[in-house]
């Protein structure tokens, strides 16, 4: 039946099967309940603060030479482009929103 309704993207039978069950239990709410695990440790402002410092500082820091400071490898990369809209040109890293003339 929900093929036919929604012919284009049906939901799977594995996902109907997990919504009856939770349905039948009583949750009533879809979304997902909080897990146990690590917080994570690397988006935190402090972080985001001394990556910025550093980066307004030398703007010919590599993301290596940001490691230094305790975030990892990829958590630096991702600091850098998605908390403060920075990327790549060359060597240094600039804000995206520069002209053509500014880069």
């Amino acid at each position: 039946m929900l093929q036919t309704a929604y012919k284009d993207a049906p939901m799977g039978t594995t996902q109907v099967y997990e919504w009856f069950a939770r349905f039948m239990s009583g949750q009533l709410s879809l979304e997902d309940q909080s897990r146990s695990g690590r917080p994570p440790t690397s988006r935190t402002d402090e972080n985001i603060t001394k990556i910025c410092k550093l980066i307004l500082e030398d703007c010919c820091r590599t993301i290596h030479e940001l490691v230094l400071t305790g975030v990892s490898w990829s958590s630096c990369q991702r600091l850098l482009t998605e908390e403060l809209g920075m990327k790549r040109i060359r060597v240094k890293l600039a804000p995206r929103l520069l002209t053509d003339h500014q880069k």
